[in-house]
């Protein structure tokens, strides 16, 4: 066996064994002032925006929502044909505005909704827009049944520059009855200086 291939047959069994990917094996702790935490976010149901307000009030962070110019159809079935084709495009939506300052913040909650397995496109090119370098994104994924899935490996690759946080996957069925959880994961991957 190879050195290349046994380093990664070992780092499997470490990971196997203590339960978790190599993604939340390879997280940070944030720590930063209210001041310095932007929650930004998607949302097209109203579940996301939710989890995002909950984060905020237990962070004091900035709230920040991510608009496409267009917005997507109010029509669910319609909505849904838009979004598949986007994805499968990679298409990147213009937003409606950008973030003021983006530079004052180290800590980016990244909010989005699963769609199909993945982050909605207003997310991504909110992350392919802007400069994350020296700053921890911690992404926040609202789903019907789908958790995290490729929601945050893709959010990895759309900002590699940026530190990653453990992301957090909330059923957006339960979402309403979630504020607790919410505030509990976020304390969990944020220590924020007051």
């Amino acid at each position: 066996m190879k050195k290349g291939s046994m380093a990664l047959a070992m780092a499997a069994a470490v990971f196997g064994a203590c339960g978790c990917s190599a993604e939340e094996a390879d997280t940070v702790k944030a720590e930063a002032e209210p001041g310095k935490i932007l929650v930004a976010y998607y949302s097209y149901s109203g579940n996301t925006r939710f989890a995002a307000e909950q984060i905020q009030k237990a962070t004091g962070g900035t709230l920040f929502e991510i608009k496409p110019v267009k917005p997507y159809p109010a029509d669910y079935n319609a909505c849904v044909d838009q979004a598949k084709s986007e994805i499968r495009a990679g298409v990147k939506p213009e937003l409606a505005e950008k973030v003021r300052e983006f530079d004052k913040y180290d800590v980016i909650f990244v909010g989005t909704p699963n769609w199909w397995s993945t982050m909605a496109p207003p997310v991504l090119t909110f992350l392919s827009s802007c400069d994350f370098s020296g700053k921890t994104v911690i992404p926040f994924v609202t789903h019907g049944g789908g958790g995290m899935a490729r929601c945050e490996s893709d959010m990895r690759k759309a900002c590699p520059a940026a530190a990653f946080g453990r992301g957090g996957a909330f059923s957006g069925g339960s979402i309403r009855n979630s504020a607790e959880a919410l505030a509990k994961w976020a304390g969990e991957v944020v220590t924020v200086r007051k």
